[in-house]
């Protein structure tokens, strides 16, 4: 009899142990979350926030119990807009640090540096800013806005008598994947809109340029030919001399609206925006928005940025859409794994789906049950002398996600849900 307890004993230390390396003690440990912005480099300027209000998410989630009672522990990595340097990041978060989940990106060519990872590892990406379109991914969430969000609306208000009835268009972007797909969706919707080739004219320069003198001169130039409007996907840092030189030359909305997609307030923190009233960005969320979701929201990343000390925003706390698209992603997660009862990333996809959270913008945002994209509202704003935006259009209500443009040939045969597979590392 003692022999056999011995041996009972010995078998059930034995399994405590295995499960204390790798199955239910090990569960109730802090849940790992991957945070991959760029913290340095030309993009710093519109990420640094995005680690920030993700770990505000964080701690709220945390000072509230956590999730399933554990806590969230974030793993900050630095990939210093450097695109390859992006994906070799992303695989250390899944494979060294062994993160549940990753919130991160901006640029589209970081995004798609990235995707492959996270199809290999089976990891899970939640995707914040807005982008071109033209992907599905089973292991990517995408809470900013696609084309049908943002650039198409943008394009038909200042088609409109409201917005102006612009009648020429010059598409000026950052040379990489984001603003060429988007200008070639729109290229493509203003030539089915009867608009003339040599009535747009397209402008790349490259990530970091700082001198728009040459290119500001030629807006004014093409604009003598009749009602002009500019499209900007200009990203990062480059938006702070491009605007600088649209003041300096005079380049009044009055005259020529510029329409920007990747502007917000954090990136006309830096300018002098008196010169630049009435020129317009078109997102899904402004600070300005007047909601008790939004009041409640720039209420805590204000004092979330004065406890933490956070630079430019401890003085002068601003909100954008991007940060609001991190701060949803992060909490539908939560609620996901919740009803999921796990972590597990294929679990947690399949709970995902019909997700829906009262956003700042004063909408409720629901993902949607198939395409890994969110239902969002679409709000036109007009920069203020304060450097914030007076929404001056807005859809009724929220606007289901279009992944596959219409305007690009050959998208009418593609799923609105991810297909195939993904590839699983052994």
């Amino acid at each position: 009899m003692k022999r056999r307890n011995f041996i009972k004993a010995t078998v059930l230390a034995v399994s405590m142990a295995a499960i204390g390396s790798g199955g239910y003690a090990q569960d109730k440990g802090p849940i790992k979350i991957g945070v991959l912005h760029s913290l340095s480099g030309t993009m710093a300027i519109s990420e640094t926030v995005l680690k920030d209000v993700t770990l505000m998410a964080i701690d709220e989630i945390n000072a509230k119990g956590g999730v399933m009672g554990r806590k969230l522990e974030p793993v900050v990595v630095d990939p210093a807009s450097n695109w390859p340097l992006f994906a070799e990041k992303a695989r250390q978060l899944l494979t060294q640090d062994k993160v549940s989940v990753v919130f991160g990106c901006w640029t589209s060519v970081s995004r798609k540096s990235v995707l492959p990872v996270f199809e290999e590892l089976n990891g899970l990406l939640f995707y914040p800013v807005q982008y071109e379109g033209e992907e599905l991914s089973k292991n990517v969430f995408y809470t900013g806005a696609a084309p049908n969000q943002q650039a198409i609306p943008a394009v038909e208000y200042l088609m409109s008598k409201e917005g102006g009835g612009a009648k020429r268009w010059v598409l000026l972007g950052t040379d990489y994947v984001y603003p060429r797909t988007t200008n070639k969706i729109l290229r493509a919707f203003l030539i089915k809109k009867g608009v003339k080739e040599s009535d747009i004219d397209e402008k790349y320069t490259p990530f970091g340029h700082s001198d728009y003198q040459t290119i500001v001169a030629d807006v004014k130039k093409f604009a003598a030919g009749g009602k002009t409007a500019v499209v900007s996907t200009i990203n990062g840092d480059s938006n702070v001399p491009f605007y600088k030189e649209l003041g300096n030359q005079g380049l009044k909305a009055t005259d020529v609206p510029v329409v920007a997609f990747s502007v917000g307030e954090e990136e006309l923190r830096g300018v002098d925006t008196k010169p630049l009233v009435g020129h317009l960005a078109a997102w899904n969320y402004f600070m300005s928005i007047k909601s008790p979701a939004n009041t409640e929201f720039t209420k805590k990343w204000a004092a979330y940025a004065k406890a933490k000390n956070i630079a430019g925003h401890k003085d002068k706390p601003l909100t954008n859409d991007p940060m609001e698209a991190a701060y949803i992603g992060m909490y539908m997660w939560k609620q996901a794994v919740e009803k999921a009862k796990t972590t597990d990333v294929d679990k947690v996809i399949a709970a995902m789906g019909g997700q829906t959270f009262t956003a700042p913008s004063g909408i409720t945002s629901t993902m949607d049950p198939k395409n890994h994209h969110l239902h969002k509202a679409v709000f036109i704003g007009e920069v203020q002398a304060n450097g914030q935006f007076n929404v001056v259009w807005k859809t009724k209500g929220p606007v289901k996600a279009v992944p596959w443009s219409p305007f690009i040939a050959g998208n009418d045969k593609k799923k609105d849900e991810p297909q195939g597979k993904t590839v699983i590392a052994k």
